[in-house]
């Protein structure tokens, strides 16, 4: 008896259905696939999303579901991708329009952009602040965008730098800041951290503050 093997995907085909390409119906599908995997996460955690029932609530079959995504785990990554992918844009919006100000100006806008925006839609910052634990995939995900943010603060960082900077110093002064940060949001939306958006994003610069001296020109 041959193993189990996975479904292969489907080539793609260059027939025109309703006005639209395969690849185009195959884009579709795939998008509505992570759309509804996104909403039930928001909803139920990232535990909850499966096969099934994300293709229940895409209203495709399983065959669709193998068009796009091997598994149910790289469903999860690509859910991730899209929200991470919004969430830097986000910083990164924040910080150049406010380009002329200093950097602990800058990081105060920041902060109050990703923080009320937390508060606005605490079921979307279920994603990427929620528990990852038992997941392999997603603890991955969660080191590489901290990663990858540690870089971004530094590139916009670098012309703000002092002369002598210390870089193992600085990157290892961002990854504790960037970590804090996630800890203390997470404290915050347990209610471990009681007070509104405007106070903590006060505690948070004025620890910011303190030590950027050391590293800013």
């Amino acid at each position: 008896m041959c193993p189990a093997s996975r479904p292969s995907r489907p080539a793609a085909s260059t027939r025109r259905y309703g006005g639209k390409s395969a690849e185009e119906r195959r884009t579709e599908r795939r998008a509505a696939l992570v759309a509804a995997a996104r909403e039930t996460w928001r909803e139920q955690g990232w535990a909850a999303v499966t096969m099934r029932g994300v293709c229940a609530r895409a209203g495709l079959t399983d065959r669709y579901f193998y068009e796009s995504f091997r598994d149910r785990e790289e469903l999860l990554a690509a859910v991730w991708d899209v929200v991470r992918e919004r969430t830097f844009a986000t910083l990164v919006e924040a910080i150049a329009s406010h380009a002329s100000e200093d950097p602990d100006a800058q990081l105060r806008h920041v902060l109050e952009r990703v923080l009320h925006e937390i508060a606005d839609d605490p079921a979307e910052a279920q994603i990427l602040f929620g528990d990852h634990a038992g997941s392999v995939l997603l603890e991955q995900r969660r080191r590489e965008t901290i990663q990858l943010t540690c870089d971004l603060l530094i590139d916009l960082l670098r012309p703000r730098l002092r002369a002598d900077v210390d870089e193992t110093a600085l990157r290892v002064g961002v990854l504790v800041g960037i970590g804090g940060f996630v800890e203390v949001v997470l404290a915050w939306r347990s209610g471990l951290i009681g007070v509104d958006v405007d106070t903590l994003v006060e505690h948070i610069s004025a620890a910011a503050d303190a030590v950027s001296p050391r590293f800013l020109a």
